[in-house]
């Protein structure tokens, strides 16, 4: 007797689970691949997908102190020249002429020149020097003259 109901039961517990396998297999036919076709695709380069870029938004400062500016108007302007063509240029040009630093361009020259003296620039003409410094020309406008300025600088 026991046998007999150990088979009973199997086959039941058999059934069962078949009923279940195509329960699953239906459910699998019946969702996947239906009418399933693929998107054209009519370029040969794939881009990605664009999507939402976030601003920054950074919990700390990555420099702890804001960097100070490398060229300030002391730094510009190294030195006025003294030589006989420099005086020359003082006296008939109205023209005052500096060594500055290689990395200063003309605007730069002409507000460090105007902020440390307090006069006005009609011209920078630059060149840089064999001896590998930037010479600066300097022509003052008509109201300023170039003697007086250097007699205040202390040139002459």
């Amino acid at each position: 007797p026991h046998s007999a109901d150990k088979s009973v039961d199997d086959m039941a517990a058999g059934n069962k689970g078949k009923d279940k396998a195509s329960k699953a297999a239906k459910a699998v036919r019946s969702t996947i691949h239906k009418n399933k076709s693929k998107k054209p695709r009519f370029s040969v380069t794939y881009h990605r997908n664009k999507t939402l870029e976030r601003a920054r938004d950074p919990k700390y400062p990555r420099k702890s102190a804001p960097s100070t500016e490398r060229l300030d108007h002391y730094r510009i302007l190294k030195f006025p020249l003294t030589t006989e063509s420099a005086m020359k240029k003082i006296e008939d040009n109205n023209t005052l002429v500096f060594v500055v630093d290689v990395r200063a361009d003309k605007r730069k020259i002409r507000d460090a020149v105007s902020h440390m003296y307090d006069i006005q620039c009609k011209k920078v003409n630059t060149l840089i020097r064999p001896d590998g410094q930037k010479k600066a020309y300097v022509r003052l406008t008509a109201d300023y003259d170039a003697l007086d300025v250097a007699n205040k600088i202390g040139i002459i």
